[in-house]
């Protein structure tokens, strides 16, 4: 497998901003029903292994969810502050639960979850995101969920991009590369006007 030439733009930007905590968060947009936008901020948790896929964590008892069941597309928007780059990340995404679909995917979808930390895990045996909350202040204090198995609800968000488009505020001009991939899963990289 060879890596797609926008990975390294990524790492030099992850490396350079690697003060900032949030240098990690991402916003990812996906289309409601309606045809209305959504968007939120994601943690980037690094490449699925041997791809050039993103990969996220998300309760498969969001709203997003069924947005990305009814249309698989996304697309990330990335900022790095001290470098003042954007990176703009298009391409489908892939939601990994707790059924057997994705079965090659669900040693992914564990390893990740023994990643997390145990606060970030117990946010997933939380009451359901979206709906009202209760007055129960217990409901947010549940027992630490099993660390070694993801609960029923953690899933695995990958997203596979089509197209990265890096802009370089600095200088004048600023530089704006639009990386492409082919359908025989190559890549292009075209230097545009900012």
């Amino acid at each position: 497998m060879s890596f797609a030439p926008w990975r390294g733009a990524i790492a030099r930007a992850l490396h350079r901003n690697r003060s900032l905590v949030y240098a990690r968060y991402l916003q990812l947009a996906t289309i409601r029903a309606g045809d209305r936008p959504a968007n939120r901020t994601l943690v980037f948790r690094g490449f699925l292994e041997d791809t050039n896929q993103l990969k996220f964590v998300t309760d498969t008892r969001s709203a997003k969810v069924d947005q990305i069941q009814q249309r698989s597309w996304g697309e990330a928007c990335w900022y790095f502050p001290n470098t003042r780059e954007q990176f703009r990340i298009t391409g489908s995404l892939t939601l990994v639960g707790g059924d057997e679909c994705y079965a090659d995917l669900q040693s992914a979808r564990v390893a990740i979850w023994q990643e997390l930390s145990d606060a970030a895990r117990l946010q997933f045996a939380w009451p359901h995101p979206g709906k009202p909350r209760g007055q129960e202040q217990a409901a947010f204090e549940p027992p630490p969920p099993n660390p070694n198995q993801p609960v029923p609800n953690f899933g695995l968000l990958l997203l596979d991009p089509t197209q990265v488009d890096h802009l370089e505020l600095r200088g004048e001009p600023q530089n704006r590369r639009i990386y492409q991939r082919d359908e025989n899963q190559g890549w292009s990289c075209e230097e545009v006007n900012p």
